[in-house]
């Protein structure tokens, strides 16, 4: 009798794990740049500027030299995002140059900022909606939470669904920005007098300029932050090499344009004095422009412009958590995909802690100490350019950073007197920032041991 050929038992291969989709263009690249950048910061910040540098030539030259750092900066990063095309911001290249714990602390030191910024940019729109509509302006944080929660149910419909509303949100917000300019300017051109400045302040000279200078430039440097957004989405650029500079450049040119022109749309109705004593810049102009209304104006103005920033920080904090997430150094679900293409625990997980942070009601302050070591965090991205370059010098890299290692010096220097000044200004800030990474090094430890 002969016997029956058993065939082998038969195996199923583990399917490849989901990837993000490379399906992301320019056009995203810039929106999320003008989203992540513009602000509440451009509303505050003029007043704080105005004070220190008393002078229309020194006010405006601030704002350019703030632009001419991010530049600067954005040219060198672009080399890093090119050369290491993933997505997950700034941690994923310190991490490869200088190691596990630097990508520790500037991962989770991204994602808790920007997961903060997100809880402070609601605030923002449900305070001017409360300003809209009176009954709703005791339930502050409550609306600030279904802003939240609104946002993170648009984005988790996938990646198209995230691209179609950030570009739709930034076009929004830049729309209403040039529709300020062009009143405060037409109010001009159409017979507006200035009305007269009260007691000038004197401009500074000597060392007391570059003090003030610095003190400026904080406000300036944090304006335009958020310019590294297309950096988060690295991995879902469809050609990293020409895209990622094209959209940083781009970003930060048209936020640029934007900030010169409505400080000059300011200056315009509002004597330099008047604007360093305005807390809200846009709200004094407006108010110079349409009388009583103005006020309301603006409100209207920050409820169609914040969605846009909504929207571009809880997409990077998502995408931060998903590379800390697939690395081991957060919960592992949150590297993972659903069926449309969206790191949704990543997305569920930076909303959660965006929702905590409102009920806290400490996320003001912990923003400002993230925003300390986020700056830290751009000194360790151009310091790693020059460790990359020399560990492998060999490595195609689709783009080099112009002028390397001048420019790359200039903004790493920028930075590190940046933080120092910083420091000396905020000492109980300084003494926080120094517990954390003391603290930091064990969670480290423990969570390296953990994922082994």
């Amino acid at each position: 009798m002969t016997a029956t050929p058993v065939a082998p038992p038969t195996t199923t291969a583990p399917a490849p794990a989901r990837r993000l989709e490379r399906s992301l263009g320019v056009g995203f690249g810039i929106a999320v740049g003008v989203g992540s950048m513009i602000g509440a910061g451009i509303l505050r910040a003029p007043a704080e500027v105005a004070r220190q540098l008393p002078m229309p030539s020194l006010f405006l030259g601030a704002w350019l030299l703030g632009a001419v750092y991010a530049l600067l900066g954005a040219n060198a990063i672009a080399e890093l995002a090119c050369l290491v095309p993933r997505s997950g911001g700034q941690y994923v290249f310190v991490r490869k140059a200088l190691g596990g714990y630097p990508g520790f602390l500037v991962g989770w030191n991204d994602w808790l900022s920007t997961s903060g910024s997100v809880a402070a940019i609601a605030i923002v729109e449900a305070e001017a909606i409360g300003a809209l509509l009176p009954p709703l302006a005791s339930l502050t944080v409550a609306m600030a939470e279904i802003a939240v929660a609104i946002t993170t149910i648009v984005l988790l419909r996938g990646l198209r669904a995230s691209d179609r509303a950030q570009r739709t949100t930034s076009v929004l917000k830049a729309l209403v920005l040039l529709a300020l300019v062009a009143a405060c300017i037409g109010w001009r051109v159409l017979g507006g007098k200035v009305a007269a400045s009260p007691q000038a302040i004197p401009a500074p000279r000597g060392f007391s300029l570059l003090a003030a200078l610095a003190i400026a430039l904080q406000g300036v440097i944090f304006a335009y932050d958020g310019w590294t957004g297309v950096v988060y989405f690295s991995g879902e650029v469809r050609d990293p090499g020409r895209e990622i500079p094209r959209a940083l450049v781009g970003g930060l040119l048209s936020t640029m344009s934007l900030y010169v022109l409505l400080n000059l749309a300011f200056l315009v109705v509002l004597p330099l004095s008047a604007l360093a004593a305005a807390p809200l810049a846009a709200a004094s102009a407006a108010s110079v422009v349409f009388g009583s209304k103005g006020g309301l104006l603006v409100q209207l103005l920050i409820a169609l412009a914040m969605p846009s920033a909504l929207v571009a920080n809880a997409l990077c904090a998502s995408r931060v958590a998903y590379a800390l997430g697939q690395d081991g150094l957060a919960p592992s679900r949150f590297g993972r995909m659903n069926a449309s293409g969206t790191p949704s625990s990543a997305l569920l997980g930076s909303a959660l802690a965006a929702a905590l942070l409102l009920l806290s009601g400490t996320f003001e302050r912990i923003i400002a100490i993230c925003a300390f070591l986020f700056v830290a965090s751009y000194a360790l991205s151009f310091l790693s350019v020059f460790v990359l370059r020399r560990r492998e010098p060999d490595t195609p890299r689709p783009y080099r950073a112009w002028g390397h290692p001048w420019t790359t010096s200039v903004v790493l220097l920028a930075s590190l007197a940046f933080l120092g000044a910083t420091l000396a200004a905020d000492p109980r800030g300084a003494a926080i920032v120094a517990a954390l990474l003391v603290l930091s090094y064990p969670a480290y430890r423990i969570i390296t041991r953990r994922a082994a």
